[in-house]
């Protein structure tokens, strides 16, 4: 076994129990009972799985019916979108190659999307979003249509709306002002500056912040943190992906927040105990459990 694909070990507990706020236990090592298991002895208590697609919006709300600490976000990933309406025929995603089902296929998708976020598991509609790095011009229609209606279906449902945007930001920003943004709007894997923040804080919208705020070349990142009130700041591991420092090209779980917290309770001059106690708040607030 590689050192790049074995686990890092299990850090310091934290004192105060915290969320890690998106992750995708679905595409982890081991089971889900391990995952919880390894996070609770840590002192993270409670986990947010994110779907990205059909199958994985169903795992999502299945599992959190199965498990207290899981509570589940449903939706078509910003680079679903376009595969469903033009096709996949490499395959790019975990669903194999695909013939173009047009419009008519992302209305039905979105139905089901609608289904699974009436359910009491199901917390948050997400992520959902903007995604200018890996769908180009030819997509865009489709990703913009499929995040207006994810926005409407977590105002009707009352639940919390979890925004993917990648390199997107004032396009992510307009969209909700457009359509009026639900009352609990979380930017996930906060990849926005300090400006973005100021923006985002003056709307309410939490920042959840990933292992990448550790990164040496990510200083625009801490900046933003920095700025952001704390009562509006979360903490997520997005795993497998974005593995805190010095594990980064790891394989990533939610055991692993102990890690980017306290690097966050630096960048913003806190003790630990005190941004765990502001985020856990936040958390509960922002996911409404």
């Amino acid at each position: 076994m590689s050192s790049k694909s074995v686990p890092p070990p299990l850090p310091e507990p934290l004192t105060v129990p915290v969320a890690d706020s998106h992750t995708h236990l679905d595409m982890q090592q081991g089971t889900v009972e391990e995952a919880l298991a390894r996070a609770a002895a840590v002192g993270v208590t409670a986990v947010v799985q994110v779907g990205c697609d059909l199958k994985g919006s169903q795992w999502a709300a299945d599992t959190a019916a199965a498990y207290d600490s899981v509570h589940a976000a449903v939706a078509l990933h910003p680079n679903e979108a376009p595969r469903i309406v033009h096709g996949d025929p490499e395959g790019r995603s975990r669903q194999g190659a695909r013939e173009a089902g047009g419009d008519a296929a992302l209305d039905d998708a979105l139905a089901e999307i609608d289904r699974l976020a009436a359910l009491d598991q199901v917390r948050a509609v997400g992520e959902t979003g903007l995604d200018y790095y890996r769908t180009g011009s030819e997509g865009m229609a489709a990703q913009e249509r499929s995040f207006r209606a994810h926005v409407e279906i977590a105002k009707r449902h009352g639940k919390a709306l979890v925004i993917h945007d990648r390199e997107a930001h004032a396009d992510v920003l307009r969209i909700l002002a457009e359509e009026g943004a639900p009352e609990r709007t979380v930017f996930h894997c906060y990849s926005g500056d300090a400006d973005m923040a100021r923006e985002c804080a003056a709307n309410g919208y939490f920042m959840s912040f990933a292992g990448n705020v550790t990164f040496k070349n990510a200083q625009p990142l801490r900046d933003a943190l920095a700025l952001a009130p704390a009562e509006l700041v979360l903490v997520e591991t997005d795993a497998p992906y974005l593995t805190p420092v010095p594990y980064r090209g790891r394989p990533n779980a939610p055991y692993l927040i102990p890690l980017t917290l306290r690097a966050m309770a630096q960048v913003k001059g806190l003790d630990e105990e005190t941004l765990a106690a502001a985020i856990a708040g936040n958390t509960a607030r922002a996911f409404d459990y």
